[in-house]
């Protein structure tokens, strides 16, 4: 038999076997209640709407959408390739991948640290390549995640909230966060104070306002100094309120200059003027204090309106004028410092804190014109102690008084003041003889003779 006529046979027994197949269908019907006759005729009608449901989707399947760079798009992560790089399936039916650089906003050095296979993800399409072994597209996954930071962070400035972030890179003029996209804070806005050494924030977390943000040019910048200052200014209201004058409180010596040091009470700053840090007189502030150290002082003022706080040291320290009449009685002997000379004498520390003084009378026997005959500065004298007046913080001193008086010498006085008694020279009558001659007269006689006979002549008429 050919092979014609077995496919004859083959074909007429299909046949066969159908119409057998419609036969027992037909003999079921009949033997079928009405309802049940009725549910399969629905059925039957409902068959065509699903084969169209089902073109329609194998149709949408077929037909890629077509999208392009910009467009975000979701997809399923298919696989890593040997070069790190993620392979996604897109919804839109094409594939594309994620290079490992745009996969997150933080360094990652393997994907499957950020992601996984199978994982849901949006991305942006980059750009259409021509290789599609790896896929038609590069997609990033970083520019999204950043647009949404982004947008977070302009919500956030706009509703005036902070931001936490890890300082994690010194750069110039300030350091860089990382918040999902890029955060600059400027030297400036990092503490309250000047900070040179910019190396100590790096690695660690603070609080940041956010005081300037432009998505589109990628700029953020951040300051921690704002809300220093506001923590600052609550403390320092709270500060002035619990503190009274003459009251004793600690804090810490925060900042030294020429004329003081700045002490921290615990929100706000008191100064500590130079002359109210010790008894005595000091060049430096940094003589007796350095920064970090923690001190008691006395609140000499409060200014509440001009936030300014007078302190004292050395008011809570023993005088050196306390003792003085105890340790430099009168009468005493003593050695002290030539510490200032003036026209009327010059000052003696005898101790620190304490001066007295050398009036120029008490520097020597003799007559002195000025001080700086006798004694200098800087040298070292030993005095007595005349008198001192422990209120009004006078001592007054004597060199002389240590000294033995000179003797006075009656020959050393006479040839000091010598008594000059001048001879006058004898006046010699002119005379009209020879002093041989006792026949001569001189002008006197005759002149006498003939006063005489005037004045007697007077006489007789009388």
């Amino acid at each position: 038999m050919s092979e014609k006529e077995n496919k004859e046979l083959e074909v007429n027994g299909e046949v066969e076997e159908t119409m057998d197949d419609t036969v027992e269908t037909e003999e079921t019907v009949e033997d079928t209640p009405e309802e049940v006759v009725e549910d399969t005729t629905e059925e039957t009608t409902d068959t065509p709407e699903e084969n169209k449901d089902v073109e329609s989707m194998s149709e949408a399947l077929d037909a890629s959408v077509e999208i392009k760079p910009g467009d975000i798009v979701e997809g399923v992560i298919l696989a890593f390739d040997e070069d790190k790089n993620v392979i996604v399936g897109l919804d839109t039916g094409h594939e594309g991948y994620i290079p490992i650089r745009e996969l997150s906003t933080s360094r990652v050095e393997d994907p499957s640290e950020e992601v996984a296979v199978n994982d849901r993800i949006r991305v942006t399409v980059l750009r259409v390549v021509s290789d599609k072994e790896q896929g038609s597209y590069i997609l990033s996954k970083k520019r999204v995640d950043q647009r949404e930071v982004w947008n977070e962070l302009q919500e956030k400035f706009d509703n005036g909230e902070t931001v936490e972030a890890e300082v994690n890179r010194v750069v110039k003029g300030g350091v860089t966060v990382d918040l999902g996209v890029r955060g600059f804070v400027p030297a400036s806005q990092l503490d309250t104070r000047f900070v040179r050494d910019l190396s100590q924030f790096e690695g660690n977390t603070y609080e940041f306002k956010i005081i300037e943000i432009d998505p589109q040019n990628r700029q953020l910048i951040l300051s921690r100094r704002e809300l220093l200052e506001s923590e600052e200014e609550e403390k320092r209201a709270k500060a002035l309120e619990n503190l009274e004058e003459g009251s004793t409180v600690t804090g810490t010596v925060v900042r030294l200059t020429n004329f003081g040091a700045f002490v921290d009470l615990g929100g706000i700053d008191g100064l500590v003027h130079i002359s109210e840090i010790a008894h005595e007189h000091i060049d430096h502030p940094e003589d007796r204090l350095s920064v970090g150290d923690e001190i008691e002082v006395k609140v000499l003022s409060v200014d509440k309106e001009r936030e300014r706080v007078s302190l004292s040291i050395k008011d809570l320290l023993l005088g050196p004028w306390d003792t003085v009449d105890e340790e430099f009685p009168a009468g005493s002997v003593t050695t002290g410092t030539v510490k200032r000379i003036v026209d009327f004498g010059a000052f003696v520390e005898l101790k620190p804190g304490v001066e007295g003084l050398v009036h120029i009378s008490e520097m020597a026997h003799r007559h002195v014109d000025t001080p700086h005959e006798v004694v200098s500065e800087n040298e070292e004298v030993e005095v007595k102690v005349l008198s001192v007046d422990q209120d009004e913080q006078r001592v007054s001193l004597s060199i002389k008084a240590l000294e033995e008086a000179p003797e006075r010498d009656e020959q050393q006085q006479a040839t000091q003041k010598p008594e000059r008694e001048e001879s006058r020279p004898a006046v010699r009558q002119p005379s009209l003889r020879d002093e041989d001659d006792d026949s001569a007269f001189t002008i006197g006689d005759q002149l006498g003779d003939q006063l005489k006979g005037l004045f007697g002549d007077d006489e007789d008429e009388e």
